[in-house]
Order: structure tokens, then C-alpha cells, then sequence
């Protein structure tokens, strides 16, 4: 069956990251590439630069991987059990990394399908 996908787990999490530098008064400039954005959001907590920088590549790795396993397995795993939990009956999907109350999930925004991570 033909589905259309649309998932850029990273992208979410890099989007999310400058929701938070807004919140807090202090806004990353506008012209920061994907991987300035990751290595200032983890400046904030990291001992040194060169642990940053290993924290940004650890979480782009494991987003990246996560998003693999997601198109993967979507078949045979993540769509029969999305349609049996949500009942959506569409050939679209749109997945979205969160960050909420329960921690981090992938969410399918047209049928609400979550999966904690």
C-alpha cells in the first residue's frame, strides 16, 4: 500500500530547542545552522565544549536512528497497531517529536497515535 510519510525527528527537536531559547528572553539568532542551535542548547548544561559537542552528536544519532526504525518498521508494526488504537483510516501520516509532561514521544498528528520514547 502506498502511504505518504512526512518525519524529521531532528528537525522537531531543533524546533522545540528554539521554542525554549524564546521562552527564556534569550533567542538564538536567526541565521544559527542545525548544528549551532544543538551545540548552544547544550552548552547550557555541559561541562566543557567538547562534552557539548559529543551530547549534540549522541542526540542527532539517536533522533536519526529513531526516525529510521519509525519508517522501518511502520508496516508491519507502527500502522497496524496506530490503526487498531485511533482507528484512523488515512494514507497520510505526520510524525512530530515532542517533548510534554510524560517526557518524549513521537506523535502522528492526524490520528493522535503517541509513542512514549
Amino acid at each position: 500500500m502506498n502511504h505518504e510519510i512526512t518525519v524529521n525527528l531532528y528537525g522537531d527537536w531543533l524546533e522545540t530547542v528554539k521554542q525554549v531559547f524564546r521562552g527564556s528572553g534569550q533567542p538564538l539568532p536567526d541565521d544559527l545552522t542545525p548544528d549551532q542551535v544543538a551545540l548552544a542548547y547544550f552548552l547550557q548544561t555541559a561541562p566543557s565544549k567538547e562534552e557539548a559537542l559529543r551530547q549534540r552528536d549522541t542526540n542527532e544519532a539517536r533522533l536519526t536512528d529513531m526516525q529510521q526504525k519509525l519508517l522501518d518498521n511502520f508496516e508491519a508494526i507502527v500502522l497496524p497497531d496506530l490503526r487498531s488504537r485511533t482507528g484512523y483510516e488515512g494514507n497520510a501520516f505526520v510524525f512530530r517529536w515532542i517533548y510534554g509532561q510524560g517526557g518524549e514521544h513521537i506523535v502522528e498528528e492526524r490520528s493522535s497515535y503517541r509513542i512514549p520514547l
